[in-house]
């Protein structure tokens, strides 16, 4: 950086156009935060994704129910630890636009089952003391200003009626992308107040195994267990279930990279003929820099400076307002409850950035420094 009174200086010969080309490195920037953020939200699932677990759901739908006594047949096949079960629940708080999801759970295991939600134990008691009780996620809090102790009444959808619950206990996540937007309550509560029909069901079972590398084997053991039932089962991975969520909302990543592809392929050009224009208008100046006894690499290195230095402060500035942006919170009510611009995308920004204005630099540069100074003088 020796020479970098020599890159502002250019750089502040055209102000607005140095203006504007910052501006494009935001903006792109801005969107890829957004686009990186949108990802993460939808790829959630199979980022938090335990190795150890397994998830049975009805092979037909993971909208058909599973008998609850398939519990202790599950419980008892080798390699299996741990089972607990939950339901979806679907219901409505005060307006059809608060969604967020609710679980009717199994309190004795849930607990256990997901140790990356952390709940105060105290508050764990006086949930399990009461029967209309409900733990809720720190950001669910945030969003309707609840506060332990309040009665939140819920109108069902798939099961009738207007449902009431004690907030007993608020979790929190122990990583950034750990979803604390749901609403547990007590499987026991469901069971008692639904329909003759439905009781007796569950919605899935989660299975905790003793190594990793045996889910192959113990998700094909409980299947069997089942086949010919009339509840069969399809088991796999926290993973691959998590997947299977992704894939129902289309090609996501596919779109993403598109967007993002012809962002960046946009911000090359605009950078590209910025500098191409540059380089061209102080001709004379790189001729006499020549002149005096500066090398080829030095004009080479001058001109990929300012590009990279262009790309550096622009990028940096589109960054810093998406993660900006995202402290805010979900914008979408819900639909994306992991809202989180992250590190490693922060990094991955910048070094596109850098690498946009390094390939955009580059043939002018290379044109900067294959100038001979004789021609280079001769054309003012």
């Amino acid at each position: 950086m020796k020479y970098r009174h020599l890159i502002f200086a250019n750089l502040l010969r055209k102000k607005i156009r140095t203006t504007l080309t910052l501006g494009s490195f935001a903006v792109a920037l801005f969107l890829f935060g957004l686009l990186a953020v949108v990802r993460g939200a939808f790829n959630q699932g199979l980022e938090v994704a335990g190795a150890n677990r397994l998830v049975v759901v009805n092979k037909v739908s993971i909208i058909q129910p599973l008998p609850i006594s398939y519990l202790d047949k599950i419980a008892r096949i080798p390699g299996v630890t741990l089972v607990t079960h939950a339901n979806w629940f679907g219901g409505v708080y005060q307006d059809e636009r608060n969604f967020f999801p609710q679980f009717a759970i199994e309190d004795q295991t849930y607990r256990q089952m997901f140790p990356e939600f952390i709940v105060p134990d105290d508050q764990w008691k006086a949930f399990i003391g009461d029967r209309e009780g409900a733990i809720v996620g720190e950001d669910l809090v945030k969003r309707f200003h609840w506060k332990v102790g309040d009665r939140v009444p819920i109108k069902g959808t798939i099961f009738p009626g207007t449902w009431e619950f004690n907030i007993r206990g608020i979790y929190k996540g122990s990583r950034p992308q750990d979803d604390t937007t749901q609403f547990w309550f007590h499987y026991k509560y469901l069971e008692e107040r639904q329909n003759l029909y439905r009781k007796g069901l569950v919605g899935w079972y989660t299975v905790r195994i003793d190594n990793p590398d045996n889910a192959t084997r113990v998700a094909a053991a409980i299947d069997e267990l089942f086949t010919n039932s009339p509840w069969e089962t399809k088991t796999e991975t926290e993973k691959a279930f998590a997947a299977g969520f992704v894939k129902q909302a289309g090609n996501i990543e596919f779109l993403l990279l598109s967007i993002g592809s012809v962002v960046f392929f946009t911000l090359l050009l605009v950078t590209g003929n910025t500098m191409a224009i540059a380089v061209r208008e102080r001709m004379r100046e790189l001729a006499v820099l020549k002149a005096v006894g500066f090398s080829d690499a030095f004009v080479l290195a001058l001109v990929l400076g300012e590009s990279l230095f262009l790309a550096a402060i622009g990028g940096g500035l589109g960054l810093a307002l998406s993660k900006l942006f995202t402290l805010r919170g979900d914008p979408t009510g819900g639909m994306l409850p992991y809202f989180y611009l992250s590190p490693p995308a922060v990094i991955l920004g910048l070094l596109a950035a850098l690498a946009v204005g390094m390939v955009a630099g580059i043939l002018p540069a290379w044109s900067a420094m294959r100038l001979r100074v004789v021609d280079a003088l001769r054309r003012v």
